[in-house]
């Protein structure tokens, strides 16, 4: 692991950010942000975010980032906020707000 980069507390629940996973795992990282500028989902925005993020922590370091993947990526589930809908007959239906953690690592290709 040369750099890593986590976002927490995200608005989207974990099944549709992991949806972008397939996308980019094992990618280099500089093809995986070209990847997902393009992908018409809420989560790649995140992901990009998140990528771009650690790119910039292994620049920090002194590291050269024309040689780095996606070596990790993980999406795990974070607290659910509660919410309340009237039903009939005078009930509350729960609503449950999923959030998500993402955690991108990077690492030097192999040559």
């Amino acid at each position: 692991m040369v750099s890593r980069a986590v976002q927490k507390y995200i608005r989207i629940s974990p099944q549709k950010a992991r949806e972008i996973i397939a996308l980019i795992k094992g990618r280099e990282a500089g093809k995986a942000l070209n990847i997902l500028s393009l992908v018409n989902k809420k989560a790649s925005l995140y992901f990009y975010k998140t990528v771009k993020s650690a790119i910039s922590n292994a620049a920090n370091k002194g590291i050269d980032t024309s040689n780095l993947y996606i070596s990790k990526l993980i999406v795990n589930p974070g607290p659910v906020l509660k919410r309340y809908r009237a039903a009939s007959f005078g009930r509350a239906v729960t609503i449950r707000r999923r959030t998500s953690h993402i955690e991108v690592e990077l690492d030097l290709r192999p040559e």
